[in-house]
Order: structure tokens, then sequence, then C-alpha cells
């Protein structure tokens, strides 16, 4: 017979992990879903790029003055802005701290049946997350922080700078590829966030979770690739 007083503190100690790693999921599962609102409005954005220069530029003007004279000048930006910075720093940490937990418990490597596709699809998630933030950093320096024109023309003009890079079909491909990214990172984490929420308990519900992670996933990296697609084949100019 086990003596209780040993197995009592490994019990514990699994609850606790058990316990931590739930808590984890859920913190990757709401900011993630944090960026979902915001790239989704973000792609309503772009897609005003169709309207004409003046639409597309009032409309980064009015981003600039929303909520005035209650905010200062840009600050729902600068409050959307740390609010994502703090999404991204949650998402990142849980995302590396559950990685690291699989691989403690996993320090052998084993078999997978292949039909599952539950490994495929990880180490997806991981790449196409590493790739999605890389890409981030350098969206953020071509038309935010840096406003790098690749063609040496203004950057004062937010339409002309966005018809300026998407001009070059180099940068189109990278960004279409990064859209593909995003896409199928969507399509699972949407998925997996429902799960981890709670939503998918029935076969009804898990049909409806993964209708919408796919919807989510082709209207929102779909809505995205048009910009590009269209500049680069001259109906935006």
């Amino acid at each position: 017979m086990a003596d209780p007083v040993t197995k009592h503190p490994t019990l514990i100690e699994g609850a606790r992990a058990s316990r931590t790693s739930i808590a984890l999921k859920f913190l990757m599962a709401v900011s993630g879903l944090v960026f979902v609102g915001f790239v989704l409005g973000h792609m309503y954005g772009n897609l005003k790029a169709f309207a004409g220069h003046d639409a597309f530029n009032e409309y980064a003007h009015h981003l600039r003055e929303l909520g005035e004279p209650m905010l200062p000048h840009e600050g729902f930006l600068w409050i959307m802005r740390v609010g994502l910075l703090v999404a991204l720093v949650v998402h990142v940490w849980a995302a590396v701290a559950l990685w690291r937990r699989a691989q403690k418990a996993r320090p052998i490597k084993y078999v997978v049946k292949k039909h599952t596709g539950a490994i495929p699809a990880s180490r997806l998630m991981r790449t196409g997350g590493l790739t999605i933030l890389i890409f981030l950093v350098w969206h953020l320096i071509n038309f935010t922080i840096g406003k790098v024109n690749v063609q040496g023309g203004e950057t004062d003009d937010p339409y002309n700078l966005l018809v300026d890079t998407f001009d070059v079909w180099w940068m189109t491909l990278i960004y279409l590829a990064a859209m593909a990214m995003l896409g199928a990172h969507l399509h699972h984490g949407v998925w997996s966030a429902c799960q981890t929420l709670g939503i998918t308990g029935t076969a009804q519900s898990r049909a409806r979770a993964k209708t919408l992670s796919l919807a989510l996933a082709i209207v929102i990296a779909g809505g995205f690739s048009l910009v590009p697609i269209a500049v680069l084949a001259g109906i935006i100019d």
C-alpha cells in the first residue's frame, strides 16, 4: 500500500500545474480574441483605400482625433497601442510557458497517429506566430514608427505610402505570405480559444465554432489581401 503522505505532495503539485496550464490557456484565448477584434477593425480601415485618397486619409486622420476633447490628440490611438502591447506580451508569454511545459512533460519524442493532425497544427501555430510577430515589427516600421517608403517617396501621406509600398511586387508578396500565415493562425487559434472558453461542449457548438474560426480566417486574411492585390493590379493608384 502506498504511503499517502508521500503521494500527497505529488497530487498537489500535479493539481497546481494543471490549474496553471488552464490559466495560461485562458490568457492566450482572451488576448488572442483581443487581436481578432483589432484586426477586424484594422481590415475595415484598410478597405477604405477602395474609396480613394481623400476617404482613406480622412479615416486615418479621424483615428487621431477620436475621443477629443475628452482625450488628447491621438489619445485613443495610444490607449489602443498600450492595450495591444499588453495583450501581445501576455499572448507570447503564455504561449512560451505552455510550450516549455509541454517540452518538460514529453522529454522523449513519441509517435503520434498521423490522422490526428495535432502535432502539425501546434507546430504551424508556433512557426506562424513567430512569422506574424516578425512581420508585425516590419509592418510598424513601414507604416507607423519609421514610415519607410521603399520607393523613396513621401511618407506623410498615408494613402500614398500605402500605394507606394504595395506597388512593389516583392512587398506585396511578403504581405500576402504573412496574411496566409495569419489566416492559418486564426483558423486554429479561434477554434482553440472556443475550446478553452468552454463553448464547444456539444456537437452543434463544435460545428459552429469550426465554422466561425474558418469564416474569420478567410474574411480577415482575404480582406487584408484585397488592397495590396488591387494596388499591384492598378485598381488602386
